[in-house]
C-alpha cells in the first residue's frame, strides 16, 4: 500500500468488531493480495490441473522432436511428486486413480528417461494393468497413442475432417458443440484425417501398459451408455469406418482447408487458440503435420502459446492449462472493494482501468465469457458507474443477448443443449456441450439486478424462473465452474439476493438449511471433486478448505444470515487458518474445467476468497442494515 495501514487505523472503520483478530486478519490479507499485483494493473495467479497437461508438454516436444532436457526434466519431477499411493495419477489432490491421467503421466515420465523397471515405474504399471491396461483410456489419451504409434488408428472414434463441410442445418455441426470443443476438435480433425506419426526420436513405446496386443482388439469402439441412442451412433461409427476410405480426395483438401482457416483465424496471438491448452498444442501439431516450418508465424505463434503456461518456479515445473487473469483480477477487486477504505482505490481503479481495456469490441469469436464478462461488470459498476458506463451498457446488452431460452445462461454459448451429441463414441468426456448452469446464470442475473434492470424484464424473470426449477432436492445449486454444490449455492444465494428475495422464502431457507447442515466441526466447509458424480453426496468432504469456506459465508450472508452462529464459526475457521503474512494454504483443486473429467486449482482464490468473506462480515456487523446490496 502507498501509506501502510495500521490495526488500529483499520479498527477506526468499525464501532465493534464481532469475532477477534478480524481487524488483523483483514489488513494481513488485503497487503498481501495487493503486494500481488503486476505493474500493469492486473492480478495473474498459476492455474494448476492434473498430471495430464504437464505429461502433454513433454509428449509434444516428443512429437515434435524439439526436446528440451532440461525442461523436460523439470517437469518430470513434477508429475512423479504427484504420484498417489496406489501407484498411480489422480486428477485432484486427494483423489483416486485415473486411468488416462495414470498412462499419460507413465508415458511422459518414461520418455523423459525414467526406466521402466524404476519403483515409481512398476508401481503404475501394476496399478494400470489391474484396471485393464492402457486399452481401458478415454478418447483423447487413445488419440495420443495412435499418433505415436502404440495403437491402431481404429482405436478412435471416426470423425472425418469432412465434418467442417457440413451445412449449419445437419445433426453434427461444428457450431453445435460447445467452444473449448470446437478448438481442441478442429485441429484434431486434421490430424486425424493425415495420421501423421511422432518423431519419437528416442524410440520411447509404452507397449508394457497393453494388456494384449493392439493389433488384436477388435472393440476398441463401445457407446458412452447404453441407450439406444448411443448403440446407433455406434453403429455409425463402424459404418463411416468403412466408407471414410472412399471419400473423394478433393472434398477432403477442401475440408482441411477450412480447418486450417479456422484455426488461423482464431490463433489469438501468443494467447493460442482457445486460450487452452489442448487445441494450442493440437493446433502446433497440425501446422507441422501440413509441414510447415517451425519459424512459420501460425507455427511460431502456436509453440510460443504453449511455453507462455509454463510455469517455471524451483526445481519443478509444470503447464497450465490456460491463463486466467481477466477473472482473477475481478475477484481481488471485489475483495478489495469489500474492504472498504478508500486507500486501497487507486489500486482497484487501475485494475479496473486494465479490465476495461480488454472488454472484446471489434471480434466477433469463440472467447468471450459469459462469468467474467458478469463478474467484471459487477465490479466495474460497483466502484464507479459514472466512469465505466459505456463499458457496463455493453456487457449488459452482450450478456441479454447470449441468454438461452430456457432462461439459464451457459459459459460461452446460448442454447448449446444439443443433448443427443453426449451419446457420439467420441464424447466420452462428457464434456462437448455447454448448457445453462446455475452458477454463470446466477452470476448473471446479479449483474443485470445490480444495475437497475427491473423486475418484469424478461430477461430477469426468466433466469429466476430457471433457478427455481434447478434447485436441487436437498436445497443446493449445482456449481459447473467451482466445486461444486457450496460454490453453485453461494452463486445462487448472491443473485436472489439482489433481486429482492426474501430470506424467508422456501428457497433461501432450503438453500440455507443446507449449507449449515455442511458445515465442519471445525467451522470451515469443503467439498471434492467426487461430488459431481451421479448419486454423490454434495457438499461433503473429511477437510475444510478456505475458498468454500468463504463461498459458504457470502451465501449465508446474502441470505440475511449474518448473525447466525454458523457465520461466526466460519469466519473464526478463516481467521485461524491464516499465516502471519496473510496467506491461507489451499492444497486441495476446488475448481472444475469438466466435470469427473478435468479438475482445477486456482491459486488465487485461497488469496482473495477468505479476504471477501471477512471483510464483508466486518462490513456487516458494524452497518447499520447488515444486508449485502450487491449482486456478488
Amino acid at each position: 500500500m502507498n501509506d501502510e495501514l495500521t490495526t488500529n487505523e483499520f479498527a477506526a472503520l468499525s464501532s465493534r468488531v464481532r469475532v477477534p483478530g478480524l481487524d488483523e486478519a483483514v489488513l494481513r490479507a488485503s497487503e498481501s493480495l495487493l503486494a500481488l499485483q503486476h505493474a500493469d494493473g492486473n492480478w495473474a495467479f498459476q492455474l494448476e490441473a492434473d498430471t495430464t497437461i504437464p505429461s502433454e508438454y513433454i509428449l509434444l516436444q516428443h512429437y515434435l522432436g524439439r526436446i528440451e532436457p532440461e525442461l523436460q526434466a523439470r517437469i518430470a519431477r513434477y508429475i512423479r511428486a504427484r504420484q498417489g499411493v496406489d501407484g498411480g495419477w489422480p486428477l485432484f489432490h486427494g483423489g483416486d486413480f485415473d486411468l488416462s491421467c495414470s498412462v499419460k503421466a507413465y508415458f511422459a515420465l518414461k520418455a523423459a528417461g525414467d526406466r521402466s523397471d524404476a519403483p515409481h515405474m512398476t508401481r503404475a504399471r501394476a496399478a494400470i494393468l489391474a484396471r485393464g491396461g492402457a486399452r481401458r483410456c478415454n478418447v483423447f489419451t487413445r488419440i495420443t497413442l495412435a499418433l505415436f504409434g502404440e495403437v491402431p488408428w481404429r482405436a478412435v472414434p471416426v470423425m472425418p475432417v469432412e465434418i467442417m463441410l457440413l451445412p449449419g442445418w445437419s445433426p453434427f455441426h461444428i457450431a453445435k458443440v460447445s467452444y473449448w470443443s470446437r478448438t481442441v476438435l478442429v485441429p484434431l480433425l486434421v490430424l486425424m484425417a493425415l495420421r501423421p506419426r511422432a518423431r519419437n526420436p528416442e524410440a520411447v513405446t509404452i507397449r508394457e501398459l497393453l494388456i494384449e496386443p493392439p493389433e488384436l482388439v477388435r472393440d476398441w469402439i463401445s457407446g458412452t451408455t447404453l441407450s439406444p441412442l448411443s448403440l446407433a451412433f455406434g453403429m455409425l461409427d463402424r459404418l463411416l469406418r468403412r466408407v471414410e476410405p472412399y471419400f473423394p480426395a478433393d472434398q477432403r483438401q477442401r475440408a482441411i482447408e477450412k480447418a486450417v482457416t479456422f484455426v488461423t483465424e482464431r490463433l489469438n496471438g501468443e494467447d493460442g487458440l482457445g486460450g487452452i491448452f489442448p487445441a494450442i498444442a493440437n493446433s502446433a501439431m497440425m501446422f507441422d503435420c501440413l509441414g510447415y516450418a517451425p519459424d512459420h508465424p501460425h507455427y511460431a505463434t502456436a509453440l510460443a502459446a504453449t511455453r507462455k503456461l509454463l510455469v517455471l518456479d524451483g526445481e519443478q515445473s509444470y503447464c497450465q492449462p490456460c491463463l486466467s487473469p481477466v477473472w482473477d483480477t475481478a475477484l481481488a477487486c471485489h475483495a478489495l472493494m469489500e474492504v472498504g477504505d478508500a486507500r486501497l482505490d487507486p489500486a482497484i481503479r487501475h485494475a479496473l482501468d486494465w479490465l476495461e481495456a480488454k472488454q472484446v469490441l471489434e471480434h466477433a469469436g469463440d472467447y468471450p465469457d459469459l462469468d467474467d464478462t458478469a463478474a467484471v461488470a459487477l465490479a466495474l459498476d460497483r466502484f464507479d458507474s459514472t466512469r465505466y458506463r459505456r463499458a457496463i451498457n455493453r456487457a449488459a446488452e452482450w450478456v441479454v443477448g447470449m441468454q438461452s431460452r430456457n432462461g439459464g445462461w451457459g459459459s460461452f454459448d446460448a442454447d448449446n443443449t444439443h443433448y443427443y451429441l453426449n451419446h457420439i463414441p467420441f464424447a466420452d468426456h462428457g464434456a462437448l456441450l455447454d448448457p445453462p448452469t446455475a452458477d454463470v446464470s446466477a452470476r448473471c442475473l446479479g449483474f443485470l439486478a445490480q444495475i437497475g434492470y427491473a423486475p418484469d424484464h424478461p430477461a430477469r424473470s426468466a433466469v429466476i424462473e430457471y433457478l427455481r426449477r434447478e434447485q436441487e432436492p436437498d436445497g443446493s445449486w449445482f456449481g459447473r465452474w467451482g466445486t461444486n454444490y457450496i460454490y453453485g449455492t453461494w452463486s445462487v444465494l448472491a443473485a436472489l439476493n439482489a433481486v429482492g428475495t426474501k430470506p424467508s422464502s422456501l428457497e433461501v431457507k432450503r438453500a440455507v438449511d443446507w449449507l449449515i447442515a455442511c458445515q465442519h466441526g471445525d467451522g470451515g466447509w469443503g467439498e471434492g471433486g467426487e461430488s459431481y458424480f451421479p448419486n454423490a453426496p454434495h457438499g461433503t468432504a473429511p477437510y475444510s478448505t478456505v475458498s468454500q469456506t468463504a463461498w459458504a459465508l457470502l451465501g449465508l450472508m446474502a441470505a440475511g444470515e449474518v448473525e447466525h452462529p454458523a457465520v461466526a464459526r466460519g469466519i473464526a475457521y478463516l481467521i485461524a487458518s491464516q499465516d502471519e503474512k496473510g496467506n491461507w494454504e489451499e492444497p486441495w483443486f476446488t475448481a472444475v474445467g469438466f466435470p469427473r473429467v478435468f479438475y482445477l486449482r486456482y491459486h488465487g482464490y485461497r488469496a482473495f476468497f477468505p479476504l471477501w468473506a471477512l471483510a464483508r462480515y466486518r462490513r456487516l456487523t458494524t452497518g447499520n442494515s447488515g444486508w449485502v446490496e450487491f449482486g456478488l
